[in-house]
This record gives C-alpha cells, sequence and structure tokens, in this order.
C-alpha cells in the first residue's frame, strides 16, 4: 500500500485509541533498516510507524554531506516507492528534534509538505516531533502552538514531549531524576495552550520514568500510573467521563521493557510506542556472527584473496534485515495488548 495519507493515519490512531493497541515506531538510518521495518509490518499483518531521527537523517544523507533534511527526505522518498509493494499501512515520523535543530529539520520539512499540500498531493511525512524537554515548560509549549498551528495546515500530526526521557539518543541526553515524570500540573498547562484537537492533532510523550537504552532490571523505575493519573486530571477538567483519554500518548524508550509494564501503558491511551536500540541489536548481531564465522573470507589474511561471497554485503544484510524484522513482528505482537491490531 502507498504511505498512509492523512486520513488513513488519522484512522490508523483513532482505531489503536478505540481497541487499546499501540503501533511500533521504528527508528530507521539507512534503506537497509526501512527494508527491514516494512518487513517487520508486513510478517506481522500490522500497520506501523517509521520514524527517523535528527542524527538518523544526517547520517542517511551520506557522511560526506551530513544534511539532516537531504537524509529525511531521501529516506522518505525511498519509503513512498517501496512502501507499495507491502500489504500494510505505514507511516512516516521524524523523531527527538530539539529547540538548536528546529531550523535545521522540522521546519524545512513542515515547509516541505506545506508545498506539496498546495500543490495537490499528501505531505511527506506524516507526523514531525518537537522536543521542547530540554526548555522551560512554558517555552516548550509557546514553541508547540506555534508548530502545531503549521503542521495542521500542512495536514501533519505534531508530537510533543512534556517531561523528561532520561538517558541517551542521537547527543540528547538527560539524567535519571524526577524529572522523568509528567506531573499533574504539566498535563494541565498542555490542555490549555494546545487543546485535544482543535488547533490540530497532537500525540503527547508524557514522561513516566523512560529512559532511552536499555538498563539492567532495577536501573530504572517505570510508572505507568503517571499516565493514567494524566488522562483523569485532564477528563475531569473538561467535564469528561471518568474513563476517558483525552490524550493519545506516546511511549518513549520501549527497548527492554517489561512486557506488563507495556500493557499497561497501552491500557491508559499509549497509542505509539518507540522502539529503537532492541533493533539496532537485532540488526547489528548477525552482522558480527558472519564476520566471526567467516573471518578469512571477509579479510584478506596473510595476502590471501578472501572470499567475494562473504564480503558481498548482501550476504550479511540479508541476515540482519531478516532478524530486525523479527525483532519488530515480536513488539507488533505485544502491543496488540488488549485490543487487535488489524492492517489495512
Amino acid at each position: 500500500m502507498p504511505i498512509a495519507t492523512p486520513e488513513v493515519y488519522a484512522e490508523m490512531l483513532d482505531r489503536a485509541k478505540a481497541n487499546e493497541f499501540a503501533y511500533p515506531a521504528i527508528n530507521v538510518t539507512s534503506s537497509e533498516t526501512l527494508n527491514a521495518a516494512l518487513r517487520g509490518f508486513a510478517e506481522a499483518e500490522s500497520d506501523g510507524i517509521i520514524q527517523v531521527s535528527t542524527g538518523g537523517a544526517e547520517f542517511a544523507s551520506g557522511t560526506k554531506v551530513k544534511d539532516m533534511v537531504t537524509g529525511a527526505v531521501g529516506l522518505a522518498e525511498f519509503a513512498h516507492v517501496v512502501a507499495q509493494k507491502y500489504p500494510v499501512n505505514v507511516a512516516l515520523h521524524t523523531d527527538h528534534c530539539p529547540k538548536d535543530k528546529l531550523d535545521g529539520f522540522v521546519r524545512p520539512l513542515i515547509a516541505i509538505s506545506q508545498q506539496r499540500v498546495d500543490n495537490g498531493q499528501h505531505p511527506l511525512f506524516q507526523s514531525h516531533m518537537w522536543d521542547g524537554s530540554a526548555v522551560p515548560l512554558a517555552e516548550n509549549l509557546q514553541i508547540a502552538t506555534e508548530l502545531l498551528a503549521k503542521a495542521a495546515a500542512a495536514r501533519i500530526v505534531l508530537e510533543i514531549e512534556v517531561g523528561v526521557v532520561g538517558g541517551e539518543e542521537d547527543g540528547v541526553a538527560n539524567e535519571i531524576n524526577d524529572k522523568l515524570y509528567t506531573s499533574a500540573e504539566d498535563y494541565l498547562k498542555t490542555v490549555d495552550a494546545l487543546g485535544v484537537g482543535e488547533k490540530g492533532r497532537y500525540l503527547l510523550a508524557a514522561t513516566f520514568g523512560n529512559v532511552h537504552g536499555v538498563y539492567k532490571p532495577g536501573n530504572v523505575k517505570l510508572r505507568p500510573e503517571i499516565l493514567k493519573q494524566g488522562q483523569e486530571v485532564v477528563a475531569e477538567k473538561l467535564g469528561l467521563g471518568a474513563d476517558a483519554k483525552p490524550f493519545d500518548l506516546v511511549f518513549h524508550g520501549g527497548s527492554g521493557s517489561l512486557l506488563e509494564e507495556i500493557q499497561e501503558a497501552v491500557s491508559y491511551g499509549v497509542i505509539k510506542m518507540n522502539i529503537d536500540t532492541d533493533t539496532q541489536y537485532a540488526f547489528t548481531r548477525p552482522i558480527a556472527t558472519h564476520m566471526f564465522t567467516n573471518y578469512d573470507g571477509v579479510l584478506k589474511v596473510d595476502g590471501e584473496v578472501g572470499n567475494k561471497k562473504a564480503y558481498d554485503p548482501r550476504s550479511y544484510l540479508k541476515a540482519a534485515e531478516q532478524a530486525m524484522a523479527a525483532r519488530i513482528t515480536q513488539a507488533c505482537e505485544h502491543l496488540k495488548s488488549a485490543g487487535r491490531m488489524i492492517a489495512g
């Protein structure tokens, strides 16, 4: 199927919310990892989200070019072509973008999609993330308000972060402390500034102890009940029912999380869960195995000629794609939670 249209993406998000499941959002940095994501979704018979970070986009442009917009556009255009061969809906998203990279990443990408929409086309990406976790909340929401208006005009969904995701990803590092937990006041200020859809649809990455990367058990304390409390305090403010879920929530730092924590978070309104570290390892592990087991073939040891079939990148990237796809398929199964993820 083609990359999801704005209407299809909205229907995907609505369906996840109504049926209490979440989509895996898989970070990619190359055509190979993008192909693995598409394959994983297809083998799970699941719709999904493919995303690219600022660092991933820069890498995808080529280590000589190092231009985030060029890399993001290149991956998106590739996805628009290749995804047509798969029987699932896939949305394209950009991951964490801090304030100092907005002018070199998210704002130009929104402008590209606006131009496409003005020409009668669909936007290039279906959603973009503004990561204002490093600035005061008032400034975070002020910038979010500006970006939400531009995103809505370009038929794009905005994702914001309120609170702090710990750990490090693409040079954005945060300490593991009490700022990892979004407060009730934060939720209320968010809805005051952005509304609940009338100003444009947005996804909220509220934090409940999330940390990027994978840590040993006991090092990170997730508290999914904070998501429930946030939904409840805003539902009360808006005069909604006690079981209402006004926010579309995002679970960052999903790699290494316990299944029961994932399921609890999804039950509180999480409809998107970011996965990166787990799939990075899944992709790299078969390559390491190939290199160790074919040492004399991939290297021209002692002046020999090696083995072309062993050092041909296709010989190990095929296994890497398969392994990463299998991990994504597993993630889709886990995120079905109380509902069922139905593709198409």
